[in-house]
């Protein structure tokens, strides 16, 4: 199981709220993946997100679907904090920060 591989994964994880995937959103900072033991290092919009162990848990199934024998280790990170420049092109779109 590659790094790209989890990270296509985590593209079938949106965040309620935003209607889009942590992926798109820049909510995952860091995807590595060795033997049988998968870690990824992600935050949230806020410390104070509602739906931090709703998204650290969708993270963690999205990635045993593909790889079912790996150990997964979900890490929230809050440095650097999340800004909406971390969001990919076309999320900026969509929210209306770029033309």
């Amino acid at each position: 199981m590659s790094e790209a591989d989890i990270l296509d994964a985590l593209h079938s994880v949106d965040d309620p709220e935003a209607g889009m995937s942590v992926v798109d959103l820049g909510l995952v900072y860091r995807v590595s993946a060795s033997d049988n033991h998968v870690k990824v290092e992600m935050t949230m919009t806020s410390p104070a997100c509602p739906l931090g162990d709703y998204l650290t848990d969708a993270v963690a199934e999205a990635v045993r679907r593909v790889s079912p024998d790996a150990e997964v280790e979900v890490v929230l990170v809050w440095d650097p904090p999340w800004t909406p420049e971390r969001m990919s092109p076309e999320a900026q779109k969509r929210f209306g920060w770029t033309s």
